[in-house]
């Protein structure tokens, strides 16, 4: 070999850059920043390039992979690579206790390694005098398939490991990584066993990008992973974000392993594999059953996909001497976790109208088990989501249910498709009250807009009468709920002709428990708050209204430029564009809603009602006009009726003006209940300082 100064600063740069890969890649922790370790990388291309000759498969550069091939050699793996049994709870594994221990009377004094079942892809890694030479598929347990340029792509895979005791101390005290084996003979071949994975955040941050690009996306991890290492082009590989863990030693010559698993972890930690942080030690079966159960709960607490844990004998000569049966090893088993990932068929695509008028589509479904629950439903998220799946009734679907969730659809399996299956198309009208819905441009939701839905009065009315709407105090969501179930609201017009004996019903039916006024006096208070309702400014009765996108700030805006309902409703779109605040799309919602025949119905009953404020000719702010021209306020604390934004359009429509601070040009300071540091600066400035009340007063209300 070698030995010139050029050569030797080469191999140091290739071990520097290795120490550096393990840093980042398996322990989590790196000594220098990206750029830093980039220039290292093309450091070492720049000597690559003049010396080829140098280049061996260990070195970093090699990672990027070869040209793309046309098919995978197959390998026959020195040793089978077998499965597990599965446990489907503490009997299952308690019953595979008994029979190992009836085999061998070891079993009783034997201690167990608890470790993550990762659902990932089985990998076999050949090590020949420390490089990494070989990598191959777990294939059917024979025989797998040569993947070993796309393995090279995983940085978290080491491409030399430590084989000789000088090698050892030079590591040790470069990294500290390697002390372990300060008395032990490494072997010069080492066959070892890892599951190649994608960690659930990069997984979704994968998805993301793939869907910002406009790109198809992948399903869930699983796949993705043994997708992406059964590339013919190790490029490919190598953009996916793969990394692997590693857990048993499937062959070696030369040198000796550790007899224990619990010790061959760290031993293979050491050596720069990367390892479960998860795995315990336990001298009895049953707290080892009990930390593998809690895992059944805390199963998202993983940054990986797993669908199980691994019981093992600690003692490896011990499991090897109970032999197979079949080709499950008799000493572990694997304590599988209820399915959260299950096929089914997706009969049909049905819509729900929300409470806000929101149109959701979910998946009625060929009923499955998953995770010990019957499904029959599972959510779609949205018509886009649907569009962007290709997701079609009589689909055979991916569902999965995480933790208590409800179960959602992750995409169809088109490989399955019989041509028989049909296309989704967004309905056009509600499926609740069969008006037509709304989808404004840019935006993911389809609403229903029509006042008197169904599906959506209760979520209407309570919007009516809330605090900074019509404020009608008194009716609370209870009342609200009894009054529609019987009959005696259809729209929230219906509020204006209710009677005293309407709302003593419902007042009597819903639970009075913690009622302190007998239900007469809830009945008259309740009534009265009604008719001062009538009362309410036209920006709070346009909040009411529940337009999408419009609320206390736009009605407010909206009332200065158009001062009655009439005037409103036959505006066009263009000029209520003109509004200031008022876009396109808001602009298109409110004259779609005063399109609405249904919504005209509601509007013409509460005209009858007397329900039809109009706002004083005062177009904007500190205009000429207006009782509060030329005056200047600041707000500070909570007033009894008007919310922040709605005190500010209260003003600004009777021709004042809102600052934040209090200065020597502050008319009056409007205060609430706990007030802020502005009170006291007004009393120290000699500002006067009003109430809600006596601003009311101030504009003739």
């Amino acid at each position: 070999m070698d030995t010139s100064p050029a050569r030797q600063s080469y191999e140091e740069l290739k071990q520097q850059i290795h120490l550096h890969n393990h840093r980042y890649h398996v322990l989590d922790d790196p000594l220098i920043s990206d750029a830093e370790f980039d220039r290292l990388v093309v450091e070492l291309k720049q000597i690559e390039s003049e010396h080829p000759d140098w280049v061996t498969p260990d070195s970093p550069s090699q990672r990027a992979g070869g040209a793309p091939s046309e098919k995978f050699e197959k390998v026959r793996h020195p040793r089978p690579i077998l499965s597990l049994a599965n446990a489907f709870g503490a009997q299952d594994a308690r019953a595979w206790y008994e029979r190992i221990r009836k085999l061998d009377d070891r079993v009783e004094k034997a201690a167990f390694v608890v470790e993550p079942k990762i659902d990932g892809l089985s990998v076999v890694l050949h090590y020949r005098d420390g490089v990494f030479v070989q990598g191959a598929t777990r294939g059917d347990g024979e025989i797998g398939e040569d993947i070993t340029s796309n393995l090279r792509t995983i940085r978290a895979i080491p491409l030399r490991i430590p084989v000789n005791r000088e090698q050892r101390v030079e590591n040790s005290q470069s990294d500290g990584q390697f002390s372990l084996f300060s008395n032990s003979i490494l072997p010069n071949y080492l066959v070892v066993r890892g599951e190649v994975f994608i960690p659930i955040k990069d997984f979704e941050t994968l998805n993301q990008k793939l869907e910002e690009a406009g790109e198809k996306t992948y399903l869930n991890p699983r796949n993705t992973a043994a997708g992406s290492l059964r590339q013919l082009d190790p490029s490919i590989t190598a953009s996916r974000p793969l990394t692997l863990l590693v857990y048993q030693v499937v062959y070696s010559e030369g040198g000796g392993v550790p007899a224990s698993q619990w010790e061959l972890l760290d031993w293979l930690k050491a050596l720069g594999f990367p390892v479960t942080d998860v795995a315990r030690r336990f001298a009895d079966l049953e707290p080892a059953i009990v930390f593998t159960e809690t895992f059944a709960t805390r199963r998202d607490d993983l940054p990986y996909e797993a669908d199980g844990m691994v019981l093992k004998l600690d003692d490896l000569r011990l499991a090897a001497d109970l032999g197979f049966v079949g080709k499950d090893p008799r000493g572990a088993i694997a304590f599988k976790f209820p399915a959260r990932e299950v096929t089914t068929t997706l009969n049909a695509i049905g819509v729900a109208v929300g409470r806000t008028g929101v149109l959701t589509p979910y998946a009625v479904l060929e009923r499955v088990n998953i995770g010990g629950v019957n499904v029959e439903r599972a959510t779609l998220h949205n018509f886009d989501y649907i569009a962007e799946k290709d997701i079609r009734e009589g689909d055979r679907v991916l569902i999965k249910r995480a933790g208590e969730v409800i179960p959602y659809v992750i995409g169809p399996i088109i490989e399955l498709r019989t041509g028989a299956e049909k296309p989704y198309v967004p309905p056009s009208a509600c499926p609740a009250c069969g008006q037509p819905v709304e989808h404004i441009e840019g935006e993911v939701a389809w609403y229903c807009v029509n006042a008197a839905c169904p599906a959506q009065l209760v979520r209407n009315v309570e919007h009516f009468v809330s605090k900074g709407a019509m404020d009608i105090a008194g009716m609370g969501i209870k009342i609200v709920e009894k009054l529609i179930e019987a009959g005696l609201v259809k729209d929230v017009a219906d509020i204006y002709k209710l009677e005293r004996e309407d709302i003593l019903e419902a007042v009597t039916k819903k639970d009075r428990k913690t009622e302190k006024e007998p239900p007469g006096k809830i009945a008259e208070n309740l009534l009265a708050a009604i008719e001062t309702s009538k009362r309410q400014p036209l920006n709070r009765l346009i909040t009411a209204l529940g337009i999408h996108g419009v609320g206390e700030t736009i009605a407010s805006d909206l009332t200065r430029v158009f001062p009655s309902l009439d005037m409103l409703m036959e505006t066009s779109k263009d000029q209520i564009q003109m509004v200031e605040g008022v876009g396109p799309n808001i602009a298109a919602a409110i004259v779609d809603w005063f399109g609405r025949e249904r919504n005209r119905a509601v509007l013409a009953k509460l005209k009858a009602a007397g329900v039809w404020p109009t706002a004083s000719p005062s177009p904007v702010h500190g205009s000429s006009s207006g009782a509060l021209s030329g005056l200047t306020f600041v707000v500070t604390g909570t007033l009894p009726t008007l919310s922040r934004e709605g005190v500010k359009g209260f003003i600004e429509q009777h021709g004042g003006k809102v600052t934040d601070s209090v200065s020597k040009k502050t008319s009056y300071l409007v205060l609430g209940e706990a007030p802020g540091s502005k009170l006291q600066k007004a009393q120290e400035m000699g500002v006067k300082v009003i109430g809600e009340e006596e601003l009311r007063k101030l504009c003739g209300k």
